[in-house]
């Protein structure tokens, strides 16, 4: 049936890979779920052949995005940008249709902030590059070194790359593949990006109403809850700021993360609270996001995951062209992208996910069954995903799970639109 309905549309559109990850998913569960019950799994791992790896992650440590209104400022001084040599890698940035690269509305914004020393607002440093080209070399211990996966020479052919159009994440990108090839390319690197109004690697408040009135009235309500307003107040306060500033603890936490992953002398106050101040940015962001609400984890990252699921479903259909298929898909994003992530994957761990952290999602096929199974890791830990009796998941259960959650751009557009609230409040 899948492999009907791919040869009429030609290979997987994204408009029929909801609809057919119900058929796979609906037409096998049964069978999935008998085999985790009487504890069926394959007996020697040594039997699975790993045949696609998804890595999502966040961007390597930069300089925060706002400045704390204090006397006395950290200063950024522009050596911190110094580009270590082995990272230097060429790279293209074109749109998600091979066309020129969009303007990067962000980057514009982040540059009208200028830090103590000279600094802008969000820029990757050194320290961030070199995060992520040691994430890059942890990724070639495991698919080039360990096991003959990947080519050890950047193959194209191999390896699609995607970003979201910041500088930071593009650098970022850069730095990981040249840890990953060690700077040996066998043709172009293209990173693909798109335009910040359709952008769906991070929640998207351009293009989505109804997430943007939800997230906006969960904000005006997060620091009046309890726990959260009593830590917020005493921390304000023995900072000196004025009750009335505007600073809540994801601004805190933003520059508390990135002094000291940078070694910089920061205000005592906040070196005093750093493990409070983390715990309530999670609160603030869970509040936020709200967690147990399915259809706010749909819009923040229901489109993400119907991309990782369709590289899922075309990698499992035989009938999939073999130009169409990549070992390996590389997606540059965000914290804002991975909170939302675990927690509709069910492995939010309440830590507010690091610089250079990686989510790494594998796809294998057992050798003599050819039954598929998926293994999820999240900052190198192998994790248990929701739904799933154990760390090797049978796929027909990952993708019943991430059905919850899985958005296609129909039924993206059909929840982010006004008509869906007004008709939320009268069915209210």
């Amino acid at each position: 049936m899948i492999a009907r309905a791919l040869r009429w549309r030609g290979w997987a559109p994204v408009g029929v890979l909801a609809s057919l990850a119900f058929c796979f998913h609906r037409r096998r569960v049964a069978q999935a779920e008998q085999r985790a019950a009487e504890g069926h799994c394959p007996g020697d791992r040594r039997e699975l052949e790993l045949r696609m790896v998804q890595v999502v992650f966040r961007h390597g440590a930069r300089s925060p995005l706002h400045q704390l209104p204090l006397e006395e400022q950290v200063e950024w001084d522009p050596q911190l940008l110094e580009v270590p040599p082995q990272t230097q890698l060429d790279y293209t940035v074109t749109n998600l249709a091979g066309g020129p690269k969009p303007h990067s509305p962000y980057d514009s914004q982040y540059r009208k902030t200028t830090l103590k020393g000279g600094m802008f607002a969000g820029q990757l440093t050194k320290v961030g590059m070199q995060q992520m080209f040691a994430l890059g070399e942890r990724l070639r211990k495991s698919y080039v070194e360990d096991i003959p996966f990947l080519s050890p020479t950047f193959h194209p052919q191999e390896v699609f790359v995607r970003s979201t159009n910041m500088f930071r994440n593009l650098e970022s990108t850069r730095c990981l593949l040249a840890g990953l090839f060690q700077r040996q390319k066998a043709g172009p690197i293209i990173i693909h990006t798109d335009e910040a109004s359709s952008e769906v690697l991070y929640p998207n408040y351009q293009s989505c109403w109804r997430l943007t009135q939800k997230v906006r009235a969960q904000k005006k309500t997060a620091t009046l809850q309890p726990g959260i307003s009593e830590d917020l107040k005493k921390v304000k306060a023995r900072m000196g700021l004025d009750s009335n500033d505007e600073v809540d603890f994801l601004i805190l936490l933003d520059n508390v993360a990135a002094e000291q992953v940078h070694n910089l002398p920061s205000c005592p106050t906040l070196r005093t609270f750093a493990r409070v101040i983390e715990e309530r940015a999670v609160d603030t962001a869970i509040h936020i996001l709200q967690q147990e609400d399915r259809e706010s984890l749909q819009m923040a990252v229901g489109p993400f995951l119907h991309i990782l699921e369709g590289n899922l479903l075309r990698a499992v259909d035989p009938t999939t062209p073999s130009n169409k298929l990549r070992k390996l898909y590389l997606y540059a994003a965000h914290d804002v992208t991975l909170m939302p992530l675990l927690m509709a994957l069910g492995i939010f761990d309440h830590k507010w996910p690091p610089f250079a952290v990686d989510l790494t999602l594998e796809l294998y096929q057992h050798q003599k069954s050819k039954e598929w199974f998926v293994q999820l890791s999240y900052h190198g830990e192998e994790q248990v995903p929701r739904g799933c009796p154990d760390k090797l998941c049978p796929l027909d259960l990952f993708l019943n799970a991430m059905s919850l959650y899985t958005t296609s751009p129909e039924k993206y557009h059909t929840l982010c639109s006004p008509a869906q609230a007004v008709e939320f409040r009268n069915e209210k």
